[in-house]
């Protein structure tokens, strides 16, 4: 699990990077990236009520957040990063992967 100062929490931080950063999506996810300025890595997640409801919900951040925890490794330690989930889906590690490594390639990091 993430540790809470890993974590994206306001609203102004999730509007930048939404708005502001680098984006790579695919069927089930978009994933957008922006180098900050302030250390450590953080990762935010939106999540639309269109994909289940409050449990299900739940239980995809708890997926997400456990494999970011590789992935915010490997990264530089000024990241950020805002996940939205736009479908419902039984794992994510393969399409989460896939992603990251556009995201890294795009911003010319390598994974």
């Amino acid at each position: 699990m993430l540790s809470a100062p890993n974590r994206l929490r306001r609203a102004e931080d999730f509007s930048r990077i939404t708005k502001t950063g680098y984006r790579a999506s695919s069927s089930l996810l978009v994933v957008y990236f922006l180098a900050a300025s302030e250390p450590p890595s953080k990762v935010g997640l939106i999540i639309n009520k269109s994909v289940g409801g409050s449990v299900s919900r739940h239980r995809i951040a708890r997926q997400i957040r456990h494999l970011m925890i590789n992935h915010i490794q490997t990264l530089p330690n000024d990241t950020h990063i805002v996940i939205r989930v736009l479908k419902k889906s039984d794992d994510y590690r393969l399409e989460l992967e896939t992603i990251m490594i556009k995201v890294a390639q795009r911003v010319g990091l390598r994974l």
